[in-house]
């Protein structure tokens, strides 16, 4: 049975205050995985509780709550969720067209800031709902978290570079079939940056490199260069609980995995920036404060 190290060597690399995880998942019981979707997690449900130790070990202050796929577009467990989490947890929910505008203020009460694309296997919501979302995201203020293959980008940029919602490219690109700093795809993701709305997220490196660990060197070049590029639009996230790990031999050394990512970025300064700043621009958070997003 997977257990979650849930503490031990803290990582080499100080995160600073403030700091925000934006991209984990989080379950309750009560919540069975709906059809559509991949299994819950292995192991013990990943609760508030296991949370904020690793929140302690890793020395994160936030957290962005993203509704996991197993629950499709039933956001409960979200909301229930971040009424456990209290006042360091925003939301990013999924929902397309049919969801009510009753609903949507529900979630934005309890703390949701945004909606989720995930246009691969498993996922709720796909591109082909991007613009309908886009819209009622737009009306909110809320961004959107979009993720599909990145080898694929080139034929989703014209509609992309037309989305009015602040909005993150998830998971360090998920470029499949592989790409190169130097090659189109890299090459498309900086004219999206430079559109004005347009973020980059490093998570989930494990999900794409094929290179793999420790050092995700192919995954690493891409992202030194957008970094380089627009150091004002990366933000970071742990991808905590790990779904795709089964058993412990496959879960990664969280304290190391966040060295290996953040060691990718040149000083302090550029680790408070995406910690902290970047994201409280993407997220629309208030500048911390010591006990609330």
């Amino acid at each position: 049975m997977l257990v979650r190290p849930l503490s031990g060597r803290p990582p080499k690399t100080p995160l600073p205050k403030g700091a925000v995880d934006t991209q984990m998942h989080m379950y309750l019981p009560g919540f069975p995985a709906l059809a559509g979707g991949p299994a819950l997690p292995a192991g013990a449900l990943p609760d508030a509780d296991q949370y904020r130790q690793f929140m302690r070990w890793l020395g994160i202050d936030r957290v962005i709550i993203t509704q996991g796929n197993a629950h499709q577009r039933n956001n409960g467990n979200l909301v229930t969720c971040l009424r456990a989490m209290g006042a360091e947890a925003r939301g990013v929910a999924a929902f397309g067209a049919e969801t009510s505008e009753n609903d949507l203020d529900f979630l934005s009460e309890a703390g949701v800031i945004g909606a989720r694309i995930m246009d691969l296997p498993g996922g709720a919501v796909g591109l082909d709902e991007l613009e309908a979302v886009d819209d009622r995201a737009a009306a909110r203020n809320w961004m959107m978290a979009i993720q599909f293959d990145g080898s694929d980008i080139l034929e989703h940029e014209p509609r992309l570079k037309k989305l009015k919602s602040r909005w993150v490219f998830d998971h360090h690109g998920k470029f499949f079939s592989g790409a190169t700093p130097e090659g189109p795809e890299i090459a498309a993701v900086k004219r999206l940056i430079d559109g004005g709305n347009c973020w980059f997220k490093f998570a989930g490196v494990y999900e794409s490199s094929k290179t793999g660990g420790p050092g995700y060197e192919d995954v690493a070049a891409l992202s030194l260069a957008i970094a380089e590029h627009a150091p004002e639009r990366i933000v970071w996230g742990s991808n905590w609980p790990h779904n795709l790990a089964k058993t412990n031999a496959d879960y990664p050394d969280d304290a190391h995995l966040t060295d290996t990512v953040l060691g990718w970025l040149p000083d302090a300064a550029a680790r408070h920036r995406v910690l902290v700043e970047n994201p409280e621009r993407l997220f629309g958070l208030k500048p911390f404060t010591h006990g609330g997003a």
